[in-house]
């Protein structure tokens, strides 16, 4: 005679283990959607810092010293004056979310395979600057201590045309993605200077090699 008790009790344990099976199912394929949506709407936002084309118009950077430095697309700026060091590049976001600069940082020669600097070696930028996404934008910056010894150094490499490297820390305007791009700024014979990207890193996500 059948012990329906038992065949009961197998039969919830099948359905309850059936239902488990289905659930983590559901559970991981949600978990894929969420992580390719996610994946998509970060590629949104996400910004990509290249030198701004040759056929960029020109732009005109204000230092808060009243120092004002002209650059035609694709060129860089490397000037000294009375009481500062100038750097300026021209840029272009090939990305497709805004760029937010965050830091910079200076070599005095020219750089390409070397891993990045820490990001805690960068320099902070003294006021906010965005780089619309597809659009052109710039990035200044200064040396003004003359007690400083990279002062003195960068003064040298621009009086003398030496190429030198600059590693840009940027992210999205959320606050993610933080990437770091090295530009190298070479001169050229009419005295003015080219900027060329060498590197990009991804600090908060894999690189792509």
């Amino acid at each position: 005679m059948a012990d329906w008790v038992t065949i009961s009790a197998l039969a919830t344990a099948g359905g309850t283990l059936v239902l488990a099976v289905a659930t983590f199912s559901s559970v991981r394929s949600a978990n894929r959607a969420a992580r390719a949506a996610e994946r998509s709407l970060l590629a949104g936002l996400r910004p990509v810092l290249m030198p701004s084309r040759l056929e960029d118009p020109a732009q005109k950077v204000s230092f808060y010293d009243q120092h004002w430095v002209k650059i035609e697309g694709g060129r860089a700026a490397f000037e000294v004056g009375p009481n500062a060091v100038y750097l300026v590049i021209g840029l272009r976001n090939a990305g497709s979310g805004i760029a937010v600069l965050h830091g910079w940082h200076f070599s005095p020669e020219r750089l390409s395979g070397t891993d990045p600097p820490d990001s805690k070696e960068f320099r902070r930028l003294t006021r906010d600057i965005y780089v619309p996404a597809g659009d052109t934008g710039f990035w200044p910056g200064a040396f003004r201590d003359p007690n400083e010894p990279l002062y003195a150094v960068a003064r040298d490499a621009a009086t003398t045309a030496k190429p030198v490297t600059i590693d840009l820390l940027y992210g999205d305007h959320e606050g993610g993605q933080r990437m770091i791009s090295r530009f190298g700024l070479s001169p050229t014979p009419g005295g003015t200077w080219l900027a060329v990207v060498a590197r990009h890193w991804n600090l908060d996500r894999p690189n792509p090699r």
